[in-house]
């Protein structure tokens, strides 16, 4: 059958099929589990004028229901200045790809290397890439190159008290590139000194990667672990809320060769999970291992400020067993996003932002902790906006229900006893009183 929009003929179809030695297109799909095919027609409506589409998606906004998030663990709900957008949308930015051709694209490499410049200062370190496509993919790509600085060594060491989620993207990336990842224990919700050093002391060892804050929300306090992972020639990798460094020590102040890391939360709505942002930053002596492209600034023949792309070690540009990444590591749009917002925020306005996040969920933390149901799970563990509550009730699942029909969603689900809440500036006072309260009628309920 011939489309309107498809360019190929039934005759360059049957060819392509024959050079693939199959009989049709349906073949193309037969690793495909059965039951994951849609045995029917798309519920695609008629042909609509402009008006009546405009209708038909009012109509189904309708059926949306606006949450109050208590929810983080890597995705937190910031306040977004309407400004952003309106910058965002201008027809010389309104892009999601990377420039190719630098001399007509000074704009876009500019507010690049203001990415770059915001997040070296954000991080402590010396230079950041050219932004990633994610927290998850930097920190595995942080991994890389922690075993290709290393050169014989293959196995990187990660905390248990990463996010779950990043610990499997990097588990993803090792299988497949032969390195060995090894966990180093949590006691009490923080990583295991004891493990670290016992592990890394064995010498065949090329990364370990930390997170700050760490997943249940506690700031942990890595004094000497630098120290102790270049005294046995291991890089040391922090994976950081890019927003909580506004108020937190720094990975350069706690001596990290690379820091890692979403910028989500420098911002970015939250958006079902997507697209966001990554960023990459490293020491100088590292640089050449990066991956992905920097760019830098320079003076061109009349001696007027410009900008190129300095280093570029991609498949693209340099042989492929050579390139330090085999992906397109720069999200350009959302590098954009999180530059005005870091400019129009500015350092007092990152602290602002964290001191009410900070606010809101020691505030909830202590509210609950006054229910009998309730306690945290890491007490005397400092937290900065997330932290890890037990519930001692029997329905931890009929709980969250009754908070999703009031409008809450309320936590992430850790276990049948464990709940890891969120609050950051986007709550009021009244949002965590009606929170709770909840928690206490549902609790008399529940008994």
């Amino acid at each position: 059958m011939n489309y309107k929009y498809f360019p190929h003929t039934d005759e360059d179809i049957k060819s392509m099929l024959d050079k693939c030695g199959l009989k049709s297109l349906e073949d193309l799909y037969e690793d495909i589990p059965g039951e994951l095919v849609l045995h029917r027609d798309y519920e695609l409506p008629e042909e609509m004028s402009e008006v009546e589409v405009r209708k038909m998606f009012d109509e189904l906004g309708e059926y949306n229901q606006t949450l109050n998030c208590f929810i983080g663990a890597g995705v937190y709900n910031h306040y977004s200045p309407a400004v952003i957008n309106a910058i965002l949308s201008r027809s010389e930015f309104l892009t999601s790809y990377t420039p190719y051709q630098a001399e007509i694209s000074q704009g876009t490499l500019q507010y690049i290397f203001e990415y770059q410049s915001m997040m070296a200062a954000l991080t402590g370190m010396e230079v950041s890439n050219a932004s990633m496509y994610d927290g998850t993919t930097a920190t595995a790509e942080a991994m890389m190159m922690a075993v290709a600085n290393a050169k014989k060594r293959n196995k990187v060491l990660i905390s248990d008290t990463m996010n779950p989620i990043v610990t499997r993207v990097v588990e993803t990336y090792a299988k497949f590139h032969g390195i060995v990842v090894e966990h180093i224990a949590a006691v009490d919700g923080v990583t295991s000194r004891e493990d670290f050093e016992n592990k890394v002391s064995q010498g065949d060892v090329a990364g370990v990667i930390v997170a700050a804050p760490n997943f249940y929300g506690i700031v942990e306090d890595y004094t000497g672990w630098a120290d102790t992972c270049h005294d046995n020639k291991a890089l040391f990798i922090m994976n950081c809320n890019a927003s909580a460094l506004g108020v937190i020590k720094t990975p350069g102040e706690w001596g990290a060769d690379v820091a890692v890391g979403d910028g989500q939360s420098l911002g970015i709505p939250m958006n079902f999970g997507g697209p966001y942002v990554g960023y990459l930053c490293t020491s100088k002596k590292l640089i050449r291992k990066m991956p992905g492209r920097i760019v830098g600034a320079t003076k061109d023949m009349d001696g007027k400020r410009t900008f190129v792309l300095t280093l570029q070690a991609r498949e693209q540009h340099i042989r492929r067993e050579k390139a330090t990444s085999n992906i397109c590591s720069n999200q350009s749009l959302m590098a954009l996003y999180v530059t005005i917002y870091m400019a129009l925020m500015g350092k007092q306005g990152l602290k602002e932002v964290n001191a009410l996040s900070y606010s809101n969920a020691h505030y909830l933390a202590d509210e609950l902790c006054k229910l009998d149901d309730f306690e945290l799970a890491y007490p005397g563990k400092p937290f900065l906006h997330e932290f890890a509550v037990k519930y001692k009730g029997e329905n931890i699942n009929e709980l969250l229900d009754t908070m999703l029909d009031a409008g809450i969603q309320f936590g992430l689900k850790i276990d049948d006893h464990t709940l890891l809440l969120c609050a950051t500036e986007t709550l009021s006072k009244d949002d965590i009183d009606d929170a709770v309260c909840i928690c206490e009628g549902f609790q008399n309920i529940d008994k």
